[in-house]
């Protein structure tokens, strides 16, 4: 893995050539990677997912040792999700050659690299990241050059060493992976506007993202989480309080896809409020929510970076009181939404806001109300057993990812349901990204079509009667006619001997011809 030079230059002054080096180096590999074949690639990305999966604990180690934020167990699980659940999703996709033939169309879709990858990872998920953002990068025969996140540069350094190692040794070409080892604010913002870099894939805070899409190059960034959970009187509430524990505590909330507020339906209120406490949950009092506002979030609203993936217990130390060993994470019971309020704000840590709610309906302008003050775009969580209800919250919230039934930390990145596994989840338009995927390897690699004549010029068009036709709504006439008494081939015989009638609605012959030259007209 390639690093910087040792000459003797200001920091930042040395981080920009460094960026400068390992750019025009993996760009030099890259030209050569892009020549590779199918199995070539695949088999330096299962040597990469391999080699990181069984480093997983060793680098959580690393990085809680680096960085102070989160827990050894639940980063080894990150570490493992970002290998072995990555590969299995991305194994069977093809990125090299000719990977779909449209026959109908006359289409060949041919897979093209992008080239050159700026990666920048965040701290609270840094070995995990870093290596989700090599193996999508070279499974599409891309470079990539990492900026890794001040506060942990040690720990992603080792995690990309350790998938370089693996990919060299199967075959990679050198230079194709490379990190900055002194990383600045200037080295990263070098790193984004290289020449040699062609689209930039940033993880992090506001400010970081933000200035990737102003960087004058293609890049898939990430808003902020806010995520709601609405606990719906249909629900499985025993069900959906251990699974908004779980994925509240996971990582002690370092994930920005972790509950942030539970909405709880009025007829189930106390019993989750019981649940919750024999789940290891503390009640703030007024006072509390007020001082433990006020230590979470700074006053411009951003996440207190000291506070960030810390246990309970140091949380309210930080605020001024103190919890029992056994509790596992801290809620405060809110009368509203918005900067009154600190605790409905984004909280990187065991903490989370609790409103009551009386319906869906109510629920749902809550849940709306929660993401649009911080998180529009990217996930919401409702847990119910009526299916009307989820679709209705479905079709409402703004938010791309609408988890259901399941924790909201890990379901929106793919870990509990068929979501592609992902670390970069995109917001949309409404976060102010270009996706709302769970971005992949896919998102990394050009598609270049090559199409056949189908439509000649020969071949007259009308020029003059032509109408639009406007998309079939509700039932279509050919079912009304073709109804389930009806066989494909013939028709009833009314008992009486009299003349045919056609469907439930007892269409005659000629009715029927009438009903399928019309939709057969309205088609042509």
């Amino acid at each position: 893995m390639e690093g910087g030079p040792t000459v003797n230059l200001d920091k930042d002054l040395q981080a920009i050539q460094e960026v400068r080096d390992l750019c025009a180096h993996a760009k030099a590999a890259h030209l050569k990677f892009k020549e590779f074949s199918q199995e070539e690639v695949d088999k330096i990305v299962a040597a990469m997912a391999e080699a990181g999966f069984q480093a997983s604990e060793r680098l959580a180690k690393i990085a809680v040792s680096e960085t102070g934020y989160g827990n050894v167990p639940d980063k080894t699980k990150k570490n493992q999700f970002c290998t072995r659940d990555l590969y299995e999703s991305i194994r069977e996709l093809r990125t090299v050659g000719i990977i779909r033939e449209d026959r109908k169309n006359k289409i060949l879709e041919i897979a093209e690299p992008m080239g050159v990858v700026a990666a920048i990872i965040p701290t609270t998920n840094p070995t995990s990241t870093a290596m989700f953002k090599i193996i999508i990068s070279l499974k599409a025969r891309n470079g990539v050059v990492i900026s890794p996140h001040p506060r942990a540069v040690q720990c992603i350094k080792e995690s990309a060493q350790v998938v370089y190692d693996a990919a060299l040794a199967a075959g990679a070409p050198e230079g194709i992976i490379g990190v900055i080892s002194n990383s600045t604010l200037q080295a990263t913002n070098e790193l984004m506007r290289h020449r040699d870099v062609d689209v930039i894939l940033a993880t992090g805070g506001s400010g970081m993202v933000k200035a990737a899409y102003s960087a004058g190059k293609p890049a898939y960034g990430v808003g902020p989480g806010n995520v709601p959970v609405y606990i719906d009187r249909s629900a499985d509430y025993k069900k959906a309080v251990a699974d908004a524990v779980a994925g509240k505590t996971f990582d002690y909330g370092t994930l920005c896809s972790s509950e942030q507020a539970l909405i709880v339906d009025a007829p189930i209120k106390q019993r989750v409020i019981e649940t919750l406490k024999q789940h290891g949950a503390y009640f703030l009092n007024a006072d509390e929510i007020r001082k433990l506002g006020a230590v979470l979030v700074t006053p411009d609203f951003r996440v207190n970076p000291e506070l960030v993936g810390k246990p309970p217990q140091a949380l309210a130390q930080a605020a001024g009181f103190s919890v029992p060993d056994e509790v596992k994470l801290l809620i405060g019971e809110l009368e509203g939404v918005g900067k009154a309020y600190p605790l409905s704000a984004e909280k990187l840590s065991p903490t989370l806001a609790f409103y009551g709610v009386n319906g869906l309906e109510e629920g749902i302008r809550r849940t709306i109300e929660i993401l649009n003050f911080g998180g529009r775009g990217h996930t919401a969580v409702i847990h119910a057993k009526n299916d009307d209800a989820i679709r209705q919250f479905g079709l409402s919230v703004p938010a791309f990812r609408v988890v259901v039934n399941s924790a909201a930390s890990i379901g929106a990145v793919g870990y509990t349901n068929g979501l592609m596994p992902s670390m970069t989840l995109g917001c949309g338009s409404y976060g102010g990204n270009i996706t709302s995927d769970n971005i992949t390897a896919h998102h990394l690699m050009n598609i270049k079509r090559v199409a056949y004549e189908t439509k000649p010029l020969s071949v007259p068009r009308n020029g003059t009667t032509w109408r639009p036709t406007s998309r079939q709504h509700g039932e279509a006439p050919y079912n009304k006619a073709l109804s389930s008494d009806v066989s494909r081939k013939g028709s009833l015989q009314h008992e009486s001997g009299g003349p045919k009638k056609y469907g439930s609605s007892g269409l005659s012959e000629t009715e029927v011809e009438q009903v399928v030259d019309a939709f057969i007209k309205g088609k042509t």
